[in-house]
């Protein structure tokens, strides 16, 4: 493929060939043009001219600014995108396993005989291949061997919880039911008349109040406005919470006419009340997240959270329930389905020969690509991105395509790196089928697998977008004036931590049994740079952010604490060498696209106040709000301030267009002709940090918050980038980024999921200066992290395994670097003496 003068955002003419049929790194900078040369030149050109070759129409769809690209292939973006954004989406459904296993278990499952109980074998004379909820009379129905009654026929229906032939009745198939905790809305130990309902102002309390008196006299029950809720009768209480209409009251009165009218006593009730609001604002996304502070998700009683109804649950292959096979790790489950082959004889195996077949491939490929430890019932909103992107990666080599070329977002996010090895087997695999596969990546074991590399810089924003190396990986490492070349050769190396702090305070969690723990107790010295680490799935999150992460919310920042309990545990000793504690984890900083960093980091609301400032605006009678993009009044109405406009395709997602009334520049022309120091407000937005840094350098408020950014690697990012672009590490160091802007308040427990999660090699260095400083200051810094320089800078490491799923749970070493390294069970210790790669540190 050969590119000639790209221009796209930083591209400054780029023109380069990329090797087809091979497996190719495009590395370099945060910032420095990667991904804009890899995905929104490349495969945006190839999505364009797709959609031409099958007459769809392109009008309003731009070509990436480049003179041309030749040999381009038809290509696939494996991003880092959720496998599924729905509640009902899983592991199993999102990667079709669970829909292999629901064939399975409705062609040779053993059902319960709802009469005497006894196994009824499959009638393999009426298998069913159908995935209906309906049975149209007798199909697939058998008589009971043991007492002759009628047993109900099995179909693919009665196994999804998406289904009603299938779905627990109780939660409707969600394995989970939400409860309002009455504590956030109702301050049960004081009185009606008094305020204990948060929501109602004075002046409707006693408008309320008459409704409820009016609805007790109808029912004929008494309520005392001035009694604390507390001590009110169960039914009155009732009637104050959900009101005459739920069906929680009506149970208690189901004799008595409900009243029709307000003034007869039709009181909804406080949570009712609730609950309507939140199902009615469903677009509102800010309210709901609001309120759903005030709701708890727990386990349904019913299904124990299986999702499935008994009945469907009762049903075995070989002595396993399809719920206890969704709960396996996927390297088990693979194990479990390659023991059939051995189990299965006659009529059985005939029917189940071909599933097995498909569900042992597809199982497979799941864990070669290092998500071997995730379980089929896992909810898919729990995913991380890399997760996500491996399970669609894992879908990928069963595609049997050839001629393609796939993109991959940096594919090795939340690896650790001896997963790292399998991950890259992968991508060879797919290169061997004969595609070109095109990686983003920053890790230095990847860019040594790779047949070819393009180091993008030298630096990031205005100071990248040129091809600094081009070549073997051998030929890079040699190039002079690349920062990537100098650190695989190991000519740049991030330095090992020397002098550590000498404290004797530390936090003990004791006896954590969350998820796949296995009853351990670690240390985390305070004041220190703690690095928790192994392969994954091994329980690190679980360790750092169900168990400690929750409950030092509920310790030292109750008032924001989630209302989730802790991971189960014995107990935390060490509170009181602490004050605060700051959860800096990669969910997205906003789910508004008009949402952004500038925005989000406070730096645009001091910026608006500059410009309408000036001379010119105020000439105009432009105010700050006149150079909001959210507001009517100096925005475009046309697009609402968005500056794109959204084109519905037939068949294809939507396409954003560039708003042709103000040219994607969001502003009206009165607005935009205001400037300070050259800019106008569009400018801004679409400057990056350091390039606003340096505008804005004589501005204090201003260039204090930008310069946060930029020292969390940040630099490169444009201030108007819609926040439901960032990625999790993106949105992770710009929580950050604002956290240092906060005045200290005592000793501090930071906990970062990944932090180093897109970053270069050289990035990884600013990030590990910004920690240490912290540690400084006194504060005390936990990371979840496979780094290895991240690992070799801390001051402590955690090591968990031996494996990821069942096989962890374990702490398999703990210590400084040093320590741990020389540590013969530790997988992490192996990759820290041997250094990793051909030019990596090693002790």
């Amino acid at each position: 493929m050969h590119v000639k003068g790209a221009r796209l955002h930083n591209l400054k003419n780029v023109s380069l060939a990329i090797p087809k049929r091979k497996l190719v790194v495009m590395t370099g900078l945060s910032g420095s043009g990667k991904s804009t040369l890899a995905l929104d030149t490349l495969h945006r050109e190839s999505h364009r001219q797709y959609m031409e070759s099958w007459g769809v129409a392109t009008a309003g769809v731009s070509r990436p600014s480049v003179d041309s690209i030749t040999g381009l292939s038809p290509s696939v973006s494996v991003d880092q995108r959720p496998a599924g954004r729905g509640p009902r989406s899983t592991v199993g459904t999102a990667t079709e396993v669970f829909t292999y296993l629901r064939l399975l278990w409705s062609r040779i499952g053993v059902r319960p005989c709802p009469s005497c109980g006894e196994g009824v074998p499959p009638s393999y004379a009426h298998a069913p291949e159908g995935d209906d909820e309906e049975e149209r009379e007798g199909a697939g129905g058998v008589n009971c061997p043991h007492c002759a009654a009628p047993v109900p026929g099995l179909v693919m229906g009665s196994f999804s919880f998406n289904k009603p032939a299938g779905a627990c009745p109780s939660c409707t198939g969600l394995g989970e039911v939400i409860r309002v905790d009455v504590r956030t809305l109702v301050d049960e130990e004081s009185s009606v008349a008094a305020g204990a309902v948060r929501g109602w102002p004075r002046q409707v309390v006693e408008r309320n109040v008459q409704l409820l008196l009016a609805a007790a006299h109808h029912y004929g029950l008494t309520f005392d406005a001035d009694t604390p809720v507390t001590e009110l009768a169960p039914a009155a209480r009732d009637l104050l919470l959900y009101g005459v209409e739920s069906p929680e009251f009506r149970r208690r009165f189901p004799a008595v006419e409900a009243p029709t009218t307000v003034s007869a006593g039709r009181f909804e009730g406080v949570v009712t009340a609730f609950m309507r609001r939140y199902a009615d604002r469903v677009d509102d996304t800010d309210y709901r997240q609001k309120a759903e502070r005030s709701m708890v998700k727990e386990v349904c009683g019913a299904c124990a959270g299986t999702r499935l109804r008994g009945e469907s649950r009762a049903v075995t292959v070989h002595g396993l329930g399809i719920t206890d096979a969704a709960r396996l790790p996927l390297a088990e489950l693979a194990d479990w389905v390659g023991e059939l082959r051995s189990r299965a004889t006659g009529d059985e195996w005939r029917f189940a020969e071909p599933v097995v077949a498909d569900l042992e491939e597809r199982v497979r490929r799941l864990v070669d690509t290092g998500v071997g430890y995730l379980t089929l019932d896992q909810s898919s909103t729990s995913l991380s991105a890399g997760e996500s992107q491996r399970l669609r990666l894992a879908a990928l080599l069963g595609s049997g395509l050839t001629g393609m070329l796939y993109v991959l977002d940096e594919p090795t996010i939340g690896l650790h790196p001896a997963d790292t090895a399998r991950l890259v087997d992968v991508l060879r695999r797919l290169r061997d089928l004969g595609n070109t596969v095109l990686v983003i990546e920053h890790d230095l074991d990847v860019l040594w697998a790779a047949d070819h590399v393009v180091d993008i810089g030298p630096g990031a924003g205005r100071d990248g977008g040129r091809v600094v190396a081009s070549g073997t990986p051998e030929e890079v490492a040699a190039t002079e004036g690349s920062v990537t070349g100098a650190y695989l050769s190991g000519r740049l190396q991030h330095p090992v931590r020397k002098e550590r702090p000498d404290r004797a305070e530390e936090l003990v969690i004791r006896g954590a049994r969350a998820h796949n723990l296995r009853d351990v107790t670690v240390r985390i010295p305070l004041g220190r740079l703690v690095t928790v680490t192994g392969p994954s799935g091994s329980g690190k999150s679980t360790l750092i952010l169900d168990v400690l992460g929750r409950a030092a919310q509920q310790r030292l920042d109750p008032a924001r604490a989630l209302p989730v309990s802790p991971g189960e545990h014995d107990g935390i000793d060490g509170w009181e060498h602490l004050d605060k504690v700051v959860t800096i984890d990669q969910e997205p900083i906003s789910r508004l696209p008009r949402s952004n960093a500038a925005t989000y980091a406070d730096v645009f609301t001091p910026v608006r106040e500059l410009f309408a400032a000036q001379d010119t605006a105020r000439s105009r009678g432009l105010t700050p709000a006149s150079f909001s993009f959210n507001v009517p009044g100096g925005r475009c109405e046309r697009c609402e301030g968005a500056g794109v406009l959204a084109v519905h395709m037939h068949f294809l997602p939507a396409v954003e267009v560039r708003c042709p009334g103000c040219r994607g520049r969001r502003f009206r022309s009165e607005v935009l002709a205001v400037r300070y120091d050259g800019y106008d407000i569009a400018e801004v937005l679409a400057a990056t940090v350091d390039e606003a840094l340096t505008v804005f350098r004589g501005v204090r408020q201003v260039a204090a918050r930008l310069r946060r950014l930029s020292d969390v690697g940040l630099g490169y990012l444009p201030l108007g980038q819609p926040a439901t672009t960032l990625s999790g590490g993106e949105a992770q160091r710009l929580k950050l980024a604002k956290e240092l802007g906060r005045r200290a308040t005592g000793r501090t427990l930071y906990l970062l999921d990944e932090p180093t999660t897109g970053l270069h090699a050289a990035d990884t260095a600013r990030l590990l200066d910004v920690l240490q400083r912290l540690v400084d200051a006194g504060h005390s810094v936990v990371t979840i992290e496979h780094n290895l320089d991240v690992m070799r800078a801390s001051d402590w490491l955690v090591d968990l395994g031996p494996e990821g799923g069942a096989g962890g749970g374990l702490v398999v070493a703990e210590g400084t670097p040093e320590e741990v390294a020389v540590v013969a069970g530790s997988r992490t210790g192996a990759f820290l003496r041997g250094g990793g790669f051909p030019g990596g540190a090693a002790w």
